[in-house]
């Protein structure tokens, strides 16, 4: 995909993205007990120095909401934020060996049903959680993304909590913005190509900037207070802003917590990064893959470079990837281009940024959240049947009450239960034929699959066991290339048991063995 013929498409994308990974940035580093603007530098890092490395063409790389507990908990117990930082950069380095050893293969192994219930349940948890920055209720920092909040209430409680905070001026522009955006999105888009290029989330935070700066000069009573507006940390010098970057305490280089604390967050980090890769991909319009070394690779690079200047961990985060993905991103120029945009206006205008008011950008996430959990996906999933439904359902409920990893780990026991469930229930086919009118005997022939593991054992047991006395019985293992010693030892002592049931059992075909199984104890299978 030529890059250049797509910056009509990129750049407007980047600048939406670029608007909402400021305060997700803030936000996050705030969660985990980190200074601010190791926020941004993690932003700047993931946006251009994964980006340029990545060969993911949508996704967006930063800080991630989910290792806010275990940052915030790795600084109180290896004692400072510079021996924090030695653990981010082992954890970078343990995922660029990751990616080195092809380990990325194991994002293939999630099931669709939860990659989606993964999506869904982020949709409704954006929702839920910017209804009160929307209404002007900003006590939980933007990018906390788990059930139970840092200022003590849940997800549900700030809803009811935030009737009581309500600031009519951020009601104002939240519902304007949310009009600019229905309006951009239904009727504008489609009626002229600039109304395409200019994206309509960048009209709705321009907005928010314009009546933030006119109320303050003239209806400062209408204006919105600070706890209400982005908060970057201003540098007036380039000495001020390098005074801003912290870096490594290297003594404690030899500190073992130091190096377990690196190795959780490199595969928690990565896990999330796969997560969001296969999301990613399977909302791209073009359905182009992600190779998934290369992406672990990219990510480690991004976390030692964090870790080196001062940063917090980063990972691929879906929020910001659909953000992109929604304002029309075709590229991965649009996740350079935001980081760059994020160093450039925290160096040279952090001021301009903090006029944006916090109900614009939550205005532009519920639209992002909305299109996540649209109700179609769930009506889909519904008519894929309960073995598609359940794990996509569960996914979504264990996401919006604990948290992310914790809602997908919920998931993908769902959706082993499912696998395991069939596969117990599909290990043979058993034909049963009506008594014969001269002998009186039932003809029982069992079927088995292709392989028959352990995991048949309960099926077969219940199916033999329920064979009528003075049945005859064949056991057809034609199509049979494995069978499990458990099995085998099964059909064993059902035919010990036969002679005194006045079964007669009759085995056709013995399998062909896999390499390395013991014969002595699989009898022939043949009559």
């Amino acid at each position: 995909m030529n890059r250049l013929a797509n910056l009509r498409h990129d750049v407007p994308a980047s600048i939406v993205v670029f608007f909402v990974a400021v305060p997700l940035c803030l936000g996050i580093a705030l969660a985990s007990g980190a200074p601010l603007v190791s926020g941004l530098i993690s932003g700047i890092i993931g946006g251009i120095v994964v980006g340029l490395i990545s060969g993911s063409p949508l996704g967006v790389s930063g800080p991630a909401a989910g290792l806010a507990v275990i940052v915030l908990t790795a600084i109180e117990d290896l004692g400072s934020f510079e021996v924090f930082l030695l653990a981010v950069i082992v954890a970078g380095l343990v995922q660029m060996g990751l990616g080195l050893a092809r380990a990325g293969v194991l994002g293939y192994f999630f099931p669709t049903a939860v990659i989606q219930g993964m999506l869904a349940g982020i949709g409704i948890l954006i929702i839920l959680k910017q209804i009160p920055h929307a209404v002007g209720h900003d006590t939980d920092p933007e990018g906390s993304y788990s059930f139970q909040q840092a200022d003590g209430e849940t997800t549900l409680s700030a809803l009811e909590e935030m009737l009581g905070h309500i600031a009519p001026s951020a009601v104002f522009v939240s519902v304007v913005c949310l009009a600019i955006l229905l309006l951009w999105d239904r009727i504008l888009s489609h009626r002229a190509k600039i109304f395409q290029v200019l994206q309509g989330p960048i009209v709705a935070v321009v907005f928010g900037i314009v009546y933030e700066a006119t109320t303050r000069a003239f209806a400062p009573s209408w204006a919105l207070s600070k706890i209400h507006l982005v908060n970057v940390p201003v540098a007036n010098t380039l000495a001020e802003a390098r005074a801003l970057l912290t870096f490594p305490d290297w003594s404690q280089i030899t500190n073992l917590e130091v190096w377990i604390t690196g190795i959780v967050i490199a595969v928690v980090a990565s896990l999330e990064t796969l997560l969001c890769v296969d999301a990613t991909d399977k909302l791209d319009p073009f359905k182009r893959v992600t190779p998934t070394n290369r992406e672990l690779f990219a990510q480690g690079v991004g976390n030692v470079s964090a870790g080196l200047i001062g940063g917090i961990p980063v990972t691929q985060v879906i929020v910001r990837s659909s953000a992109n993905i929604q304002s029309g991103g075709r590229t991965k120029a649009s996740a350079v281009m935001h980081g760059t945009f994020i160093l450039v206006f925290a160096l040279a205008a952090p001021r301009l940024l903090n006029l944006i008011p916090l109900a614009a950008l939550a205005s532009v996430l519920l639209v992002v959240g909305s299109k996540l959990a649209r109700p179609a996906l769930f009506k889909r999933m519904y008519a894929q049947g309960w073995g598609q439904f359940a794990p996509f359902l569960i996914t979504v409920v264990g996401i919006v009450f604990t948290d992310l990893l914790t809602g997908i780990a919920l998931g993908m026991g769902a959706a082993v239960f499912v696998i395991l469930r069939t596969h117990y229930r599909n290990s043979h086919c058993l034909h049963i034929e009506e008594s014969n009118g001269v002998t009186g005997a039932r003809t029982v022939r069992m079927e088995l699959a292709e392989e028959v593991t352990f995991l048949n054992k309960g099926a077969i047991l219940k199916e033999l066991g329920a064979i009528p006395d003075g049945s005859r019985v064949t056991i057809d293992a034609s199509r049979t290339v494995f069978i499990d010693h458990d099995v085998l030892e099964i059909f064993n002592d059902f035919e010990a048991s036969a002679e005194r049931r006045n079964i007669l059992v009759s085995r056709t075909l013995k399998p062909v063995p896999p390499p390395g199984t013991n014969e002595a104890l699989k009898p022939a299978l043949s009559q």
